[in-house]
């Protein structure tokens, strides 16, 4: 197996509230996709729904992943205003959250 060198994923899974509207949802998914141009060690940013069918997903339905070079880089990132001032006005929208942050790592045979 190969671990990826210093490359780190933040990967965060989501339920909003059932109060929270599409269009909400919509301008909170911009406003996390807008730290990658904020935050200098976030190197990019992806997102998307669950569209499985084994309904395995526990009740989360969006996925949100961001790249960095490092646990630092991480770090980092969490303590950034930018960061902090977001995830307050996010994580209030929020009835479900779950983070991991994980080098990926590759099989080799």
């Amino acid at each position: 197996m190969e671990e990826a060198k210093g490359v780190v994923k933040h990967v965060l899974l989501a339920r909003f509230k059932d109060e929270v509207k599409s269009d909400q949802i919509d301008q909170l998914i911009k406003g996390y996709a807008n730290l990658v141009n904020l935050i200098e060690p976030m190197k990019s940013f992806q997102w998307g729904t669950d569209v499985s069918f084994e309904n395995l997903h526990q009740g989360f339905t969006h996925i949100f992943e961001s790249t960095f070079e490092s646990t630092e880089g991480v770090a980092e990132y969490v303590a950034h205003p930018a960061h902090v001032e977001f995830a307050n006005l996010f994580l209030s929208h929020l009835d479900k959250v779950l983070v991991i942050d994980y080098k990926p790592t590759t099989l080799r045979s």
